[in-house]
């Protein structure tokens, strides 16, 4: 009947593991793969060995376990897996704080459990009370292998194969046929600024200020939205000519735009409104039970995607005449209501003709994928759609408007399924510094939509520090607020799509969260930790997944303030109003001179860093600055260490100063290549 024209990969089975226990060496097996060697540290008669499996509805639970009565048992070995693989937390710990965890690199924290592979969706953990050590040893561009150390009288092992596939309900989650967009996702869209009241001249003269503001420092797109096509919308002419505020034509316009530095970005819906055309067209649309058209609120007439005739001339014209323009970003809206009010209320037309009306759903958007290309980033708008994983690059997981509520509620989606939206950032005093914080530190997609003259104000600061968004991996395969994402399957029988549905990503002003990025490069690992709200509160390392027999540096990022160096544990104090919001960037305390943090962007030096090391009284580091900004350095100098003089090449010394025991220099940057910086000392 139809086929989605996709490249189908190596299906991974769903099935368990081989377990092979030889004297005190333990091998895992799956899929004809060894995941797990490791050896015992003593094995004997009084050692109790018991497994399960449990496959019920598809879901495949195997659990190991040895029982040691007694001493302790210790179990260390290696888990291999592919490069798409990490560190995690399977299972939601009891009593756990509140915070939502990304990684940028492996994960070292010692909060992780488990191991998870995406390209295959397995997970392999450890259950509660076993102790478990997971470190990050390999990763050769090949594979990545994980040294774990496990210890315990009980030791359980727990294998889950087609684990967002299976045990998360993602029928369509099949990762070994597609890949997640890694490149930074960060824009500006028209809708809150303009709504439908956009021209030419206007976004022309967005793309000018957005050239010179905020260009430089990693924003890539500029996506026009509603109020450019002709209405009433349909026929692939009133997309592709647009109407009379658009003279030169939306070819013109996308070469404008990039000319300015930027990826054009586009808005369409898959609703058709134009009467007459579908009248005498019947069978290009779903019909009711009259045999006409059938009409839905929002969709107006539902296009048949099980039809090639449709998609041929009503679907593809549109975006192969888009994709020859030049436009690169392509967000898609009306999904919902396609779904909802058309395929889902018209179900017996589907029904009657034996077509599944979710594969004829995938069936239209996959057509607009194939005509945009791999390379040009799709947003699936709105609401969650899990129908369309694997197609779409983007999801916009709640309604209208930014909501800090989803970063809890899907954060196990976000850059393992698609990439996360939480809707049009605006820079508002109230919420500018912390919805552009959280939105970078968790990987997502991160689009302004304000007025031009609003980034002529020193508030767009806060949208220059947070971007490019650097691309992370979820700290857990869970969900930290799960009241949303545990309704998912309610997608197959919603017939309204007016309004949130229980499955999409709230729109509350949820700030009680924390939000940990953990940074692992090649010259150091620390750790970022957001706050947006409550009262102060006092956490321990141990709670962050840090070693609490170290001490460490506590740097709050937006004032530049140093908060000192802690053993166990801080308090995060109250939240300056002029940010509403605190970053917090934690290092381990070194026992010489040390970078703290730089101020180019909110990891502290993630990104702008490319090298850093400490050798002969000197400490040299290597960054990419912004041409024509200043960049900050942020030194801390312990006792016995005295200052002799500062090098850099390629900029200008502003001020070298400092305050207790942080140094802070200041550079002027005149050019585009790498700053090499060195700091020398003497004893």
């Amino acid at each position: 009947m139809f086929a989605i024209d996709k490249q189908e990969g190596v299906s991974p089975a769903n099935a368990p593991s081989q377990l092979k226990l030889e004297g005190k060496t333990l091998s895992i097996y799956y899929d004809g793969q060894e995941l797990f060697k490791g050896e015992f540290d003593y094995m004997d008669s009084t050692i109790l060995f018991s497994q399960i499996i449990d496959e019920s509805e598809g879901k495949i639970n195997q659990v190991y376990k040895w029982t040691a009565h007694s001493r302790p048992l210790k179990l260390t070995g290696m888990i291999s897996a592919s490069v798409q693989s990490f560190p995690c937390q399977a299972d939601n710990p009891h009593d756990s704080k509140k915070i939502v965890r990304h990684s940028i690199g492996l994960s070292n924290s010692s909060l992780n459990h488990a191991v998870y592979d995406r390209k295959s969706d397995w997970v392999l953990s450890l259950d509660f009370p076993t102790t478990v050590r997971i470190i990050p040893v390999l990763d050769d561009g090949n594979v990545h292998q994980f040294k774990i150390e496990i210890s315990g009288n009980i030791i359980s092992l727990r294998f889950r194969p087609r684990y967002y596939q299976k045990h998360r309900g993602l029928s369509y989650f099949e990762p070994w046929n597609y890949d997640v967009w890694k490149p930074s996702v960060a824009g500006w869209c028209s809708w809150f600024a303009y709504f439908k009241d956009i021209s030419e001249n206007k976004i022309k003269q967005v793309a000018d200020v957005l050239s010179s503001k905020l260009v430089p420092y990693g924003l890539d797109y500029l996506q026009i939205d509603d109020g450019y096509q002709r209405e009433p919308a349909g026929l692939p002419s009133s997309w592709l000519e647009g109407n009379d505020k658009f003279p030169s034509g939306l070819g013109n316009l996308a070469s404008y735009i990039k000319s300015k530095g930027l990826m054009p970005g586009i808005w369409t819906y898959t609703s058709f409104h134009q009467k007459e055309f579908a009248l005498a067209h019947k069978d290009l649309f779903v019909k009711n039970s009259e045999g006409n058209p059938a009409y839905g609120n929002w969709v107006g007439y539902i296009m048949d995607g099980s039809n090639s005739k449709t998609l041929n001339k009503l679907i593809k014209p549109v975006y192969q005449g888009l994709h020859e323009m030049g436009w690169s970003y392509y967000k898609v809206d009306a999904l919902r209501h396609l779904r909802y009010e058309g395929y889902n209320s018209y179900n017996e037309y589907f029904s009657k003709k034996g077509i599944d009306r979710e594969k004829a759903y995938r069936n239209l958007v996959q057509s607009i994928r194939n005509e945009i290309g791999e390379g040009n980033f799709m947003l699936g708008c709105w609401g969650i759609r899990p129908e369309l994983i694997g197609i779409i690059d983007g999801c916009r997981i709640g309604g209208d408007g930014f909501g800090y509520a989803g970063f809890a509620q899907y954060n196990s989606f976000n850059n393992v399924v698609w990439r996360n939206d939480p809707d049009h950032i605006v820079l508002s005093k109230e919420d500018a510094y912390s919805s552009c914080m959280v939105t970078s530190l968790t990987g997502s997609v991160f689009m302004l939509t304000d007025k031009p003259e609003v980034y002529e104000t020193d508030i767009v600061d806060a949208a220059r520090r947070s971007i490019p968004v650097m691309f992370t991996l979820p700290g857990q395969l869970y969900d930290v607020d799960p009241s949303r994402s545990s309704y998912i399957y309610r997608v197959n029988s919603e017939l309204n799509g007016d309004g949130p549905r229980v499955f999409d990503a709230g729109q509350n002003d949820n700030k009680d969260y924390l939000y940990l990025l953990e940074i692992n490069e090649p010259y150091e690992n620390w750790m970022l930790l957001g706050k947006i709200g409550g009262e102060s509160q006092t956490l321990t390392f141990r709670e962050l997944g840090l070693d609490d027999t170290k001490k460490y540096l506590v740097f709050e990022y937006w004032t530049k303030q140093l908060a000192g160096s802690f053993f166990k544990g801080f308090s995060t104090r109250e939240i300056n109003p002029d940010y509403n919001c605190q970053l917090f960037c934690i290092r381990e305390l070194k026992d010489h001179p040390q970078l703290l943090a730089t101020d180019r962007h909110i990891t502290c030096g993630a990104y702008d860093l490319i090298d850093l090391k400490w050798q002969d009284l000197t400490l040299e580091g290597k960054s990419k600055a912004v041409n024509g900004e200043e960049y900050k350095l942020y030194i801390v100098e312990p006792l016995g260490y005295n200052f002799v003089k500062f090098d850099c090449t390629d900029a200008h010394l502003i001020s070298n100063k400092k305050n207790g025991i942080v140094r802070e220099i200041s550079l002027y940057v005149d050019t585009d290549k790498p700053l090499l910086w060195s700091v020398s000392y003497k004893r």
